[in-house]
């Protein structure tokens, strides 16, 4: 068990181990180190992840708290965008699916066959005649069309 142990940190500790470089100087020796050469080209033998590598690699610098705290305020400000566009398509399909149910019941009304009464503006009473009611049917199949899709 104690052996078994000692292999798992043997193998997780080997990324523990920094990079290894290899180069070879004017008087054609070769070195290694731990830390690539100034003005040189170095061969990275091991890198943190523990691969061999062909060439030598700079590693990404670390961003600032600033650098984070603007990408995440960008990434805030685009979330915020898509979702008052996703707002407002949805209170656009809801005005359209009202608008559509009112077309709707408009032009069932206007089909039913009974009597339609119309209040003027002197608050009088008058019934729709047929060319009237027909002029009204096609007006509600043009706004059932235009609000229903």
């Amino acid at each position: 068990m104690k052996s078994s142990l000692l292999l798992l940190l043997l193998l997780c500790s080997t990324n523990a181990f920094p990079a290894s470089y290899k180069w070879v100087d004017e008087n054609n020796r070769t070195h290694y180190s731990e830390q690539p050469p100034p003005n040189i080209k170095a061969k990275v033998l091991t890198s943190v992840s523990g691969g061999n590598n062909a060439a030598a690699s700079s590693p990404a610098a670390p961003k600032s708290i600033a650098e984070r705290a603007a990408e995440l305020d960008k990434a805030k400000q685009a979330k915020k965008e898509i979702a008052d566009k996703m707002a407002q398509k949805q209170a656009a399909d809801d005005v359209l699916k009202i608008n559509c149910d009112n077309a709707k019941r408009n032009l069932a009304s206007l089909q039913d066959g009974i009597r339609l009464v119309e209040i003027d503006a002197n608050g009088e009473r008058s019934y729709l005649n047929d060319e009237q009611r027909q002029q009204r049917t096609t007006k509600a199949q043009q706004d059932v069309k235009e609000n229903c899709r």
